[in-house]
């Protein structure tokens, strides 16, 4: 149940005539009070004889008794309350107790006999609005210091008592959500969110790993978006606005909306901090101090994802061990890798990888500001991966999917426990759901490659398997059975079989992927370690079949894995680093 306290205004009637209205897109439905200050009001919804301005004569007496010098300029109050969609529909009379709670609540009319004037008003099944005239019966002014937080709180003890869909704590810093005109007239239209959720999904998208002003409304123009740009005097860009080009008001002119009232990190100011680089982040992407060296371009969406995943490890390490700075970086930046996921992965990941992306963009925000500059590597991933073009669904570019799937889930695992220990519940439950959708999509992404390892593990001889096993139980004693018996057992051993060709050291390896991070929020250990194992020994993600080929769909992207160890390493060098 979601609160809004709304600006005070002046002109009573005025909003009596819009809760009584049809609504801008003719989606209010039989308006009507469900409880006032003495449950006597009139009510210009239900009985004929009485006007708006009779109501609105009652509710402003106390303030008409005053001087004229003593009426304060602002004295309209204005509170909604909204169930959630999920949400069984209430009656007029649960409605009419919320709204006595509220007011109690927030100071409007303590209970005291002397307090404020008011009335709800309903006229949709999912929300309330109340009315009220700042003044009191008394004539001295309500205490309705931080009324916000007050009705926070207790639509958070009526969700207990009813039985509704319990909001976790916000902290002010969600994104605005689509108002009841907005989610009708999507209805209506056909839509499959009101516009300001498209169009904050779309501004996410293009922000994604963008370095300059130009890039970024470049993109902005390229997704068909209406773009209107606010100039100073001077020729500088303070800011812009967006529009879907089919999204018209009653005069049939575009809606547009400012980048600051889609969410709060897309203003275009702090879409510029994205592009700063601190001093002490411009000679290291890890804070190290060491000039790390530059990376060589990428060369199709296989070699993109596998510089993510590299990224994406390093951004764990940094979300366990960094300051609170630079793990709000490096959660923010993780959104942008899951909006360069789900606009650039094939059509059977998308939907998942959208809705975690989706989900994901409440996560990415909190009071604890953000130090730019340290997430220049995802950022620069994120970008690797837009610019690479569409993967494949198959092959190497579906394998490579599968691995950064498997440590995207990882890092939205990690930002939720970070957000968690932080007391951040909203974002705490965002990253969680998110990790969900993650989960579902790797389960897609990944049921081609591993069913060709597990092929390729089922056809080693009977030594080998045994071999791999003793180096399973030597290495994770406590948990070689329970790999073992897992369906993706095969595909690990056809992986340490690859690392020993290489001619890595399989113990080693495996020593070192197994105590990099926790491994019990995974539903299969093996496919874990199959991801990390090729990851830090250079190998392909999905190798050559038994005839010497490419597995069908391959496209090569990077050399052999030996070929890869010596100086073209510096592609990969996060990952070695990690």
């Amino acid at each position: 149940m979601i609160p809004r306290i709304h600006q005070q205004g002046s002109n009573t009637l005025g909003l009596l005539h819009y809760l009584y209205g049809k609504g801008t897109h003719e989606e209010h439905i039989d308006p009507h009070l469900v409880a006032s200050f003495d449950g006597m009001a009139p009510d210009p919804g239900r009985d004929p004889a009485v006007t708006k301005k009779d109501l609105q004569h009652l509710l402003d007496q106390p303030l008409a008794l005053l001087a004229t010098d003593q009426r304060p300029d602002k004295h309209v109050w204005h509170c909604s309350v909204r169930a959630a969609p999920d949400d069984p529909i209430l009656s007029d009379e649960q409605w009419g107790d919320i709204a006595r709670r509220m007011v109690a609540a927030t100071g409007i009319d303590p209970g005291d006999g002397a307090g404020c004037r008011w009335a709800a008003v309903r006229h949709a099944d999912d929300h309330i609005h109340i009315i009220a005239t700042l003044i009191r019966e008394d004539g001295r002014r309500p205490d309705h210091h931080r009324s916000g937080k007050r009705a926070q709180a207790e639509c958070r003890l009526i969700e207990k008592e009813l039985g509704l869909h319990q909001v976790a704590p916000g902290d002010g810093t969600a994104a605005k959500r689509a108002t009841s005109a907005e989610r009708h007239k999507a209805q209506r239209e056909g839509r499959e969110r009101p516009a300001r959720e498209e169009l904050r999904e779309t501004v996410r998208r293009a922000v994604a790993g963008t370095a300059s002003t130009d890039e970024f409304f470049e993109r902005l123009a390229a997704a068909g978006l209406l773009i209107r740009k606010r100039i100073a005097p001077s020729g500088d860009l303070l800011g812009y606005k967006v529009a879907l080009p089919d999204d018209r008001n009653g005069e049939k002119e575009p809606v547009f909306y400012a980048g600051s009232t889609l969410a709060p990190d897309l203003s275009l100011p702090r879409i510029r901090e994205r592009w700063a680089l601190p001093a002490e982040a411009a000679a290291s992407a890890d804070g190290s101090g060491r000039e790390q060296p530059a990376l060589p371009d990428v060369t199709g969406p296989g070699f993109a994802r596998r510089r993510a995943t590299a990224a994406t490890w390093q951004a764990l390490l940094v979300i366990d061990h960094g300051d609170d700075g630079t793990a709000a970086a490096q959660i923010a930046a993780a959104g942008e890798i899951l909006d360069a996921l789900a606009k650039t992965s094939a059509a059977h990941t998308r939907a998942e990888l959208r809705e975690a992306a989706f989900a994901f963009e409440r996560a990415s925000r909190s009071h604890i500001r953000a130090v730019r500059g340290h997430d220049r590597a995802l950022r620069q991933a994120a970008r690797d991966l837009v610019h690479s073009g569409p993967a494949l669904g198959r092959g190497e570019d579906g394998a490579t999917t599968a691995m950064v799937i498997d440590m995207a889930f990882f890092l939205a695992m990690a930002a939720a426990n970070w957000h968690a220990k932080k007391e951040h519940a909203q974002q705490a439950a965002a990253a969680q759901q998110a990790a969900e959708h993650l989960r579902a999509a790797y389960e897609a992404a990944a049921a081609q490659p591993m069913a060709i390892l597990r092929q390729r593990g089922q056809r080693l001889a009977p030594r080998v398997r045994q071999r791999h096993a003793a180096l399973l139980q030597q290495v994770l004693p406590d948990m070689a059975e329970r790999i073992c018996a897992e369906a993706g057992w095969a595909a690990l051993a056809a992986t340490l079989d690859d690392v020993r060709a290489a001619g890595h050291d399989p113990a080693v390896l495996l020593t070192d992927a197994a105590r990099r991070r926790e491994l019990d929020t995974a539903d299969s250990i093996s496919d874990v370690l199959v991801w990390r194992l090729r990851r830090s020994a250079h190998l392909l993600a999905l190798p050559a079949s038994p005839a010497g080929t490419v597995a069908p769909g391959t496209r090569r992207t990077a050399p052999p894995a030996r070929a890869m160890r010596p100086a073209s390493s510096a592609v990969t060098d996060p990952s070695r680093r990690g």
